[in-house]
């Protein structure tokens, strides 16, 4: 359920995010939530308390690669298509910071007064 109904949706247009260590984080933390969802509860067959798995063990459980391990090869993997496309298209030019052109450079407006 998690691989087929909730990354899609949580990984939509993650090409073309820049994530910051916190957003990183943030991402590992809600995958380790839905995955404990998923797997918990789990009983210690010697006391009959429930446990909570530490996230090794979730992660064991779970066969598939991190969420951010998918969004750096799907990058990569866009990284490449844009590659292949050519030089003369605009998001090339973004992805190699060769954009062209200047932009003029302004004082800012000042608001209240």
């Amino acid at each position: 359920m998690y691989r087929t109904a909730v990354l899609p949706v949580v990984l939509y247009g993650c090409e073309s995010w820049s994530l910051s260590l916190r957003e990183e984080h943030t991402l590992r933390v809600f995958e380790d939530r839905v995955l404990r969802r998923i797997y918990w509860p789990k009983w210690d067959e010697v006391t009959g308390e429930c446990i909570r798995l530490p996230n090794e063990e979730l992660n064991d459980l779970y066969s598939s690669p991190s969420i951010i391990r998918m969004i750096k090869s799907r990058r990569k993997g866009w990284a490449g298509h844009l590659a292949r496309r050519g030089e003369r298209r605009g998001a090339y030019r973004v992805l190699v910071r060769r954009p062209e052109g200047t932009r003029t450079l302004s004082i800012p407006r000042q608001m209240g007064g």
